[in-house]
């Protein structure tokens, strides 16, 4: 972590300038068998098209409020970062009748709608796929996004001091989110070359932290498991060794 370092994309953009071609998040879903693994660039990259479409085709502003009904997921992590980067404040399971807009996987779509904002759905597919049919009143982010540009610059500067995440009754800043990251990395022991396998939710700051932030701050990398309750112990031995793990959290 860098002395600017005062929001989570801060933290990405320091990551990126020290080693762009390192992983930083790998990702399995044990129900389908999905693998994916994204590099500094590559993840800094999806932010930048992600920040460019809130800030461009939706018309974020900072200090709107963006319901995330989205599991642990590579593409969520993107998300979280995208609203670091345009100063929009991600309400981690939120009420969509109380958002601005909502971003939705494709087993919230009915409550997703309760939204009277933008509404983006995500098909939640192996290598970021589209859904066979959009959803009705929902941009597909799938067709969105590759579409947006590379670099992103807000429009207005982001401060650290406006609130950037809510889990459910605790709202924090950039830089709460950031001072916290770094005592978790801290108290995991995260530093550069470390692999942090989570198997939490991200519906808790243990989880995004684990899943996402710690990693983040400590110059780590995050191997993020979603179902791994359906993988056996030999099967998950086999990946802490194949993935080079060196810290767990699995529950």
């Amino acid at each position: 972590m860098n002395a600017t370092d005062r929001t989570p994309a801060d933290l990405l953009r320091s990551a990126l300038a020290a080693d762009p071609g390192r992983p930083l998040v790998t990702f399995y879903d044990d129900a389908t068998g999905e693998r994916v693994e994204l590099s500094v660039a590559t993840f800094a990259n999806w932010v930048a098209k992600t920040a460019n479409l809130l800030q461009g085709e939706l018309s974020a502003e900072p200090g709107d409020r963006l319901a995330l009904l989205l599991p642990a997921h590579w593409q969520t992590a993107v998300w979280l970062l995208a609203c670091s980067s345009t100063g929009v404040t991600a309400v981690v399971g939120g009420d969509p009748a109380d958002a601005d807009l909502v971003v939705s996987g494709p087993d919230t779509l009915d409550e997703a709608a309760a939204c009277s904002g933008e509404r983006v759905a995500l098909a939640l597919r192996p290598l970021g796929g589209r859904f066979p049919q959009p959803p009705d009143g929902f941009l597909d982010y799938a067709v969105e996004v590759p579409g947006q540009g590379d670099q992103f610059a807000p429009y207005a500067p982001v401060s650290p001091s406006d609130d950037a995440l809510v889990i459910g009754d605790t709202a924090l800043t950039g830089a709460e989110i950031v001072e916290r990251a770094l005592a978790d990395a801290r108290g995991l022991g995260l530093g550069p070359g470390d692999r942090m396998l989570s198997g939490l939710s991200y519906g808790t700051w243990d989880g995004l932290s684990a899943g996402l932030y710690a990693p983040l701050a400590g110059g780590a990398s995050v191997v993020l498991c979603r179902h791994l309750d359906e993988l056996g112990e030999e099967a998950l031995a086999k990946r802490v060794e194949s993935e080079r793990v060196t810290v767990r959290r699995e529950s």
